[in-house]
């Protein structure tokens, strides 16, 4: 029976076939730091690798050669637009410059300048709109209806899901033994993809998700039973912001199926675990990337003797961005 969400372990695989040669299959090593802090063998999953420094090239190229298979070369024409937080729209850029596809990201102002930059290289054309993702979804909406473009969403499909479920599937086989597989949640599709694949391999491998304290969407959206709109908010986890859309069609069951537990953090361990994974790994990471290392601290997760993997989902950081978050943790 074909689930409600339309994320199967199939449609996976499929991903995996399409975007094989795209993207990287990123490297997962062992933490001895992390591992002896917290007595248990701690892995992270280095997405930060990917060629757009970041998991999202796995969903875009997904989708867009989904959709060039599937309908042919034309169905693009006009080119291919999204809503996003910097790493989507990046990822979205890169495949689609690949393809020879014009792209059109739309930004909200909250968006930080080092990622704007980023997506203007691969020469994409960027609009700036409104204080939220959900007012830059807006002119996407416009640029679709008037101009033909083609959504590419960032995260509520089951094509771009699947994209990012392909990390899961790699997981299982570098560490088929894995206890726990803690990820950012924002949208869900990275959670939902990843915990996909790992549950129809090890159902009993637990998939964690961390939220932001504040604007957590999802969070806020699995409360309720139901999608719901929360205030936008600056974070060092910026790219974990924004909503999930009042329509949501396949995230939000998606992730309220395959995750175990939840955790929302502060601003300051998001901080602690950015300096702490630069300090040790030697790896700039952006903050949605760190709050996996940031639940585990300040929740104290009870890992003790489990094999654990950290979802390292992008290194977008700006060097002022980062000396924030140091001066932050040093308070």
């Amino acid at each position: 029976m074909q689930p409600r969400h339309g994320v199967t372990p199939a449609l996976i695989y499929e991903a995996r076939r399409r975007i094989a040669g795209q993207v990287v299959r990123s490297p997962l090593i062992h933490s001895m730091a992390l591992s002896a802090r917290f007595d248990a063998d701690i892995y992270l999953k280095l997405e930060t690798c990917q060629p757009s420094g970041a998991f999202k090239l796995r969903g875009a190229t997904n989708m867009i050669a989904a959709l060039i298979e599937c309908h042919g070369c034309d169905v693009l024409a006009a080119g291919v637009t999204t809503t996003s937080t910097g790493n989507h729209g990046r990822a979205v850029a890169l495949a689609a410059a690949r393809l020879g596809v014009p792209a059109t990201i739309c930004l909200s102002h909250l968006v930080p300048a080092n990622k704007v930059a980023a997506i203007e290289t691969l020469g994409a054309e960027v609009v700036r709109v409104g204080e939220s993702q959900d007012e830059a979804f807006g002119e996407v909406e416009r640029l679709v209806r008037e101009r033909g473009m083609t959504l590419i969403p960032p995260f509520d499909d089951p094509l771009i899901a699947a994209g990012q479920g392909t990390i899961g599937l790699e997981l299982m086989e570098d560490a088929p033994d894995l206890d726990r597989v803690i990820v950012g949640l924002s949208g869900g599709g990275l959670l939902g993809g990843i915990g996909a694949a790992v549950k129809a391999i090890r159902p009993g491998t637990r998939i964690t998700g961390v939220s932001l304290a504040r604007g957590a969407a999802m969070w806020d959206s699995l409360q309720a039973g139901r999608p719901v709109e929360v205030e936008e908010v600056e974070s060092l986890g910026d790219s974990l912001g924004g909503g999930i859309g009042l329509d949501n069609r396949c995230t939000l069951a998606l992730v309220g199926e395959v995750m175990d537990d939840h955790y929302q953090v502060s601003e300051p361990a998001i901080a602690h675990a950015m300096v702490d994974i630069l300090e040790h790994e030697k790896l700039l990471v952006e903050g949605a990337a760190a709050v996996g290392l940031a639940a585990m601290a300040e929740h104290r997760i009870d890992v003790q003797g489990q094999r654990v993997a950290l979802i390292l989902s992008g290194n977008g950081v700006s060097l002022e961005s980062f000396d924030r978050a140091r001066k932050i943790a040093n308070r």
